[in-house]
């Protein structure tokens, strides 16, 4: 099976599952649009899965000037779930998958996204560095926080970073690129 029709499919080009594409809504460039994608973090391709489909929404929609920053934030909130993320005793099925939805939004000023997962345990957002740029470039990795280490990545490429809890359980987190505009970022 080729990896286009495995994909449309549901699963990976090894036959495991990989990916069901939710929603993805075609529409002038002026108005709201919309892509959604749930994957399963025991895929070996996820990570790759939902970067792809980041990358291919922003060319879509015009947005290519974005993609490094939106794949850089998809992979690190696709990889938090996978590595970290415990599915909460009421969404946990006995040999269940762990489920991700990657939700990404377009509205004419911003650029939104979303990744949800089944644990309600709040992320380690980045409270602050401990070590300014300019100090932690000159020490070992070994010296360097590794709680929050991802976020505090995500939150310098984008305008806001925030997480909400799901109605039935689990969370997302969020983040928003301001369109049209550089002001604030480095």
């Amino acid at each position: 099976m080729s990896d286009k029709r495995a994909l449309q499919a549901g699963t990976s080009a090894s036959g495991l599952p990989s990916a069901l594409a939710l929603g993805s809504a075609e529409q002038p460039p002026s108005e709201e649009r919309f892509r959604s994608i749930v994957l399963f973090a025991e895929s070996p391709d996820t990570v790759s899965t939902a970067r792809n489909m980041a990358g291919n929404a922003l060319a879509e929609w015009g947005l290519a000037d974005l993609t490094f920053e939106a794949k850089v934030v998809v992979s690190e909130l696709v990889g938090n779930v996978i590595n970290h993320a415990v599915p909460d005793r009421a969404l946990a099925r006995p040999g269940g998958r762990r489920r991700i939805e990657v939700i990404l939004r377009r509205w004419p000023k911003w650029l939104f996204i979303g990744v949800g997962d089944e644990d309600s345990s709040p992320p380690t957002c980045p409270a602050g560095e401990t070590f300014g740029p300019e100090w932690a470039s000159n020490l070992p990795e070994a010296v360097l926080s590794n709680n929050g280490r991802g976020l505090q990545l995500v939150h310098r490429l984008v305008d806001a970073l925030w997480w909400t809890p799901g109605e039935s359980g689990g969370k997302v987190v969020y983040c928003r690129f301001d369109l049209g505009t550089t002001e604030g970022k480095p």
